[in-house]
């Protein structure tokens, strides 16, 4: 496959082409482990699929932001390499399914010409930023939250210090705080402030979805602009060190707050901040500029054939923006499924009728802005020939769903299939409700809540039941999560689980006590938390009983026999490889950025590169002999018990004080030169204890590795 590298290609995104090519070959002809290769094509945004012999290709578009150009390279990629289909994501990202993966550094190439990247969209890493679809445009903000999500991107993209944690980092920005963004559920939450007529933001942490919900603590009421990244980069340094690597289940940010405090977690932050690569960041708030379309374009005048529909359209799909005379247009986008040329017709629209500055939704759909009112007759017109104008975007009947049974390793239940039923449900039986927009739908496939079924007001997610010898597809019904009218955030309560084709008959019945016993202007949480947990158990029970069981329930959606769960292996946590000689190359590859970063005079980042290499090659001594590497901290501490104390190893001063010297010195040149050296040095002695060791009893080490 030739790799076509423009000069719109940054040399930084041509080295990361190149070197993912490279690993491909290695790990084709059999010099790379398996699993090693999954842990680094995984921060390239390569990520196994269900299907064997087939990637999922993710790609990273920072706060959903999208233009015209590169929506088109992405349908014309997914022709060519992948199915055909743009998969909209809650992440604010587009995934391509079923590419081949020696295809994938092609098709990296082609989203680096346009500006668009797949690095660190999967792994152990930060990954997308999200921000509210409506920032820069909502007439509740305070200001537009936009630039400080880029400039978070571009801080912490191929930043030493978030290559290689334990697990994977999802930070947040919300534009007001009605929290369209779901702060209280990321490790990272910021909502805007105004102090002292200075901007700054309310910032949580600790907050995370999966199988065990944490909502995020309150970190700061107010922290001024110029501060949000370096406590984001102290805050990362304090995960990576005291965070968990082993138990991959145990191994968020979410855990290691509530474990140790959300003061203990604080004061770290302080200590660290001594080391952070910036002691304040100014936002250059012109990175990301709203403004209108250069052009004046009005759209041809358009019949409207049925009137009522397209009012209804314009009720909930149609948003009056801050600038006055414009209007974002929201598209229903049912699964996030977009074909290539629904996606060119789409950036047409876009630039001919509205702003180049588009946004992926994280309920799946597209936004489109700085659109003229004459315009929407016409744009209604062209959107519905498409299917992307059904009334109810953002409402009980557009439901979210991740991809489940259909391409995903951890998918138990087909998830896709039963969301576009449930909202055939609710626009044939509950169409008023399409005009409230208190109550969402979220399904994913799986406990680990990728379609975000914990953060809804009726959520659901992939189980099995057993009966007998078969086993019943099912769903677990959670309610009353999400965000409340005041912005207040919610993780749902587990009610009841139900067999996946019993989920329509559930839907109606909680839908039609709710219109029958709420009072007047009661919220659906309101009404949920007033009637108590046990009344919807009790509600929904009758629908459990398996004595009513028909044969259909033991067929999935889209199934043509009985269910038979079949669950692979997520790659979401990373990744094991156990070979100590393989543990030590990846040390001596942490020596040559530190050398080469030193070089080039970016003194943190050869800091970091060497501090990440102390670890990793002490890391190797230690499973050598059989102890157990569940943190940087604790591995510190046990190189000094194991090796240093009882004299197999000499470290002067002790191994913790010479690697936690990164904490007591600025990262400017004299201490990075000195820092880099005592690595080099203290590789070179890990070498030679290897080298002794291969003549000894114990070559291989039967235990995880993550670096």
């Amino acid at each position: 496959m030739s790799i076509i590298i423009t000069k719109n290609i940054s040399p930084e995104a041509a080295k990361d082409i190149f070197e993912l090519q490279q690993k491909i070959n290695a790990f084709q002809n059999g010099e790379m482990p398996e699993d090693k290769f999954k842990a680094f094509r995984l921060t390239r945004g390569v990520y196994g699929q269900r299907q064997l012999g087939v990637q999922m290709f993710r790609t990273k578009f920072p706060f959903g932001k999208i233009t015209p150009k590169q929506l088109v390279r992405v349908a014309e990629l997914s022709e060519q390499y992948a199915s055909a289909n743009l998969h909209l994501t809650t992440r604010q990202n587009i995934q391509l399914h079923y590419v081949k993966v020696t295809d994938a550094p092609a098709i990296w190439a082609g989203l680096e010409d346009v500006g668009a990247t797949g690095r660190e969209a999967c792994g152990n890493t930060v990954r997308n930023i999200t921000a509210s679809s409506k920032a820069g445009i909502d007439p509740d903000e305070l200001f537009d939250v936009s630039p400080y999500a880029q400039a978070a991107f571009e801080f912490f993209l191929r930043n030493p210090i978030c290559q290689d944690m334990g697990r994977k980092i999802k930070p947040a920005f919300s534009s007001s705080d009605k929290d369209s963004a779901y702060t209280f559920l990321h490790d990272f939450g910021f909502i805007p402030r105004i102090q002292d007529g200075q901007r700054g933001f309310k910032v949580v942490v600790g907050g995370g979805l999966g199988a065990q919900a944490i909502l995020a603590q309150t970190a700061y009421e107010f922290l001024h602009e110029d501060q949000i990244i370096p406590f984001m980069e102290a805050a990362l340094r304090v995960f990576d060190r005291y965070g968990e690597r082993t138990r991959r289940h145990k191994a968020r940010m979410k855990f290691l707050i509530k474990e140790m405090g959300l003061e203990k977690f604080m004061e770290l932050v302080e200590i660290e901040r001594k080391a952070n690569k910036v002691k304040t960041f100014k936002i250059d708030t012109t990175t990301v500029v709203v403004e209108e379309p250069a052009h004046n374009n009005i759209a041809p005048s358009v019949e409207i054939a049925d009137v009522k529909r397209f009012e209804d359209w314009k009720k909930t799909n149609v948003f009056e923006q801050k600038q006055k005379g414009f209007f974002a247009v929201a598209l229903k986008v049912t699964k996030g499924d977009v074909k290539p040329d629904q996606a060119r017709k789409i950036a047409e629209i876009a630039t001919n009728y509205a702003s180049e500055d588009m946004r992926i939704t994280m309920n799946q759909g597209l936004l489109l802005k700085f659109v003229r009112e004459d315009s929407l007759p016409y744009i209604y017109t062209e959107l519905d020939k498409m299917g992307f104008a059904t009334p109810g975007f953002d409402t009980i009947a557009d439901v979210t769903t991740c991809p489940g049974t259909d391409t995903c390793n951890l998918g138990v239940t087909n998830s896709m299939t039963l969301g576009k039923i449930l909202e055939e449900v609710i626009l044939d039986e509950f169409y008023h409700l399409i005009f409230e927009s208190d109550i969402k739908i979220k399904i994913s496939g799986c406990m680990n809540s990728c379609g975000q079924h914990m953060a809804a007001q009726i959520g659901l997610h992939g189980s099995s039941i057993k009966v007998g010898e078969l086993v019943a597809p099912a769903m677990q019904v959670v309610l009353g999560g999400g965000v409340d009218a005041n912005g207040v955030g919610f993780v749902g309560d587990k009610i009841v689980k139900l067999p996946t084709k019993k989920m329509p008959a559930a839907l109606r019945t909680i839908l039609s006590d709710y219109e029958t016993n709420s009072q007047d202007g009661e919220y659906f949480n309101d009404y949920y938390r007033r009637q108590g947990k046990n009344y919807f158990y009790t509600l929904l029970k009758p629908l459990a009983n398996a004595d009513l069981y028909t044969d259909d329930d033991f067929i999935d959606y889209d199934g043509i026999s009985h269910f038979t769960p079949e669950i692979g292996v997520g790659e979401c946590a990373g990744v094991m490889y156990d070979m100590v000689g393989g543990i030590i190359k990846d040390a001596e590859n942490k020596l040559v950025e530190a050398k080469d970063h030193l070089v080039r005079q970016k003194y943190p980042e050869a800091i970091y590169y060497a501090y990440t290499g102390f670890i990793i090659a002490a890391k190797a001594l230690l499973l050598s002999k059989d102890v157990e590497c569940n943190t940087q901290i604790k591995i510190l501490k046990d190189f000094d018990t194991h090796l240093v104390a009882t004299g197999q190893f000499e470290v002067e001063g002790g191994f913790e004080n010479k690697v936690l010297q990164i904490n007591q010195y600025e990262p400017e040149q004299p201490f990075a030169g000195q820092y880099v050296e005592e690595f080099a040095q203290f590789l070179k002695g890990i070498i030679a204890h290897r080298e002794a060791a291969l003549n000894a009893d114990k070559i291989v080490v039967e235990s995880s590795y993550k670096a």
